[in-house]
């Protein structure tokens, strides 16, 4: 397929790299893409960015079948750019497309669309090093239709957000609040794909947090609600004793990228780390013991996100003195350094553009 590119006639002010929130500004151009099942996926456009029009029974609104990724881009001290495991992110679009009854796509040829839409926008990729271009593919159901199946039109996006730090904490701890009262997923439903009524269901709970001071929900298994699962917007971490302690995925949790980059560099620095059942009543016992030395969080937004104090009920835990700890640190630096071309890329993640 051949990519049609219409330019803007008009660009927009580019914002101060060192006054970015998250998510709130967007690049002049976007890619699109359509699916039918007479065409399969066809019609590749690069254009400005704009709205969409929708019926108002586009089944996308009614029925939530819609799926997305999220990655980054970064520009190095050369002033190159390249992008982090962005084929790990077309794979996992795949699962989720399956998972939703969404036609696959070819990654080699979105992960080339994408490239070209990098290259017409590469003058928004920030230039400091605690930013970055974040990077949106998303596909929802198009069909006009009233009636639970799944849609048979879809429409592929890729936008581009130039953005700063996710928590307004930056990277000093944030405080999380383990919820009693509420699940996310459970096993054979679809929490470990990264759709939209996942991010929906953890909404209540989130502003339940909020409204105690606190950053982020750490979720708890959806049957007896007394496994760790993930937070909010991160797959989680333990540091106990001498071992660094991470979830398996069970079937609800989503596996994380930047959880797989924490697992891999653990391994090849001869690092002791575990992914199996950690239960809250372990994780209160072995703070109460003293061998919770650290809690952080991995995600794509964040990166890492260490973590000073949990809320379960009216036990309140405080980590390390609220203090960022010696393995959050390794892996933050560890892994922006490869993101930023800083130290060598010993895993084949980086992707030049």
């Amino acid at each position: 397929m051949q990519i049609t590119i219409k330019r803007c006639d008009k660009l927009k002010q580019r914002p101060d790299a060192s006054n970015l929130g998250f998510g709130t500004i967007f690049t002049d151009h976007m890619f699109n893409m359509d699916y039918n099942p007479e065409e399969g996926w066809h019609n590749p456009r690069i254009e400005p960015y704009a709205s969409f029009i929708m019926d108002p029974a586009t089944m996308v609104l009614h029925y939530g079948q819609a799926i997305f990724e999220g990655l980054k881009a970064f520009r190095t001290e050369s002033g190159n750019i390249q992008i982090f495991r962005p084929r790990d992110n077309f794979t996992r679009l795949n699962k989720s497309a399956r998972a939703l009854c969404i036609p696959e796509i070819d990654e080699d040829f979105i992960f080339y669309a994408m490239k070209q839409l990098l290259n017409i926008e590469k003058d928004w990729v920030p230039g400091t090093h605690d930013a970055s271009l974040y990077i949106r593919p998303a596909i929802i159901a198009t069909d006009p239709f009233l009636g639970v199946r799944a849609s048979h039109t879809y429409r592929l996006f890729i936008i581009l957000s130039p953005v700063g730090a996710y928590y307004k904490e930056g990277f000093n701890p944030i405080k999380i609040w383990v919820t009693k009262n509420h699940v996310r997923a459970v096993r054979g439903g679809v929490g470990n794909v990264k759709t939209a009524g996942n991010y929906a269901a953890s909404l209540y709970a989130g502003e339940e947090a909020h409204r105690n001071g606190y950053t982020q929900v750490l979720w708890l298994d959806g049957v007896e609600l007394k496994y760790v699962e993930e937070v909010g917007s991160m797959n989680i971490f333990f540091v106990i004793d001498d071992e660094i302690i991470t979830p398996m995925l069970s079937g609800s949790i989503l596996p994380g990228i930047t959880r797989d980059s924490v697992i891999s560099l653990a391994k090849m620095w001869n690092l002791k780390i575990t992914e199996r059942k950690i239960s809250i009543d372990e994780l209160i016992d072995t703070h109460e013991s003293g061998k919770l030395h650290e809690i952080f969080g991995s995600g794509t937004a964040a990166i890492i996100s260490p973590v000073g104090e949990i809320r379960y009920g009216k036990k309140i835990l405080t980590i390390d003195d609220g203090k960022v700890g010696p393995m959050a640190n390794k892996f933050y630096n560890a892994i922006t350094d490869i993101q930023y071309g800083i130290a060598e890329d010993p895993f084949g993640w980086i992707e030049p553009i």
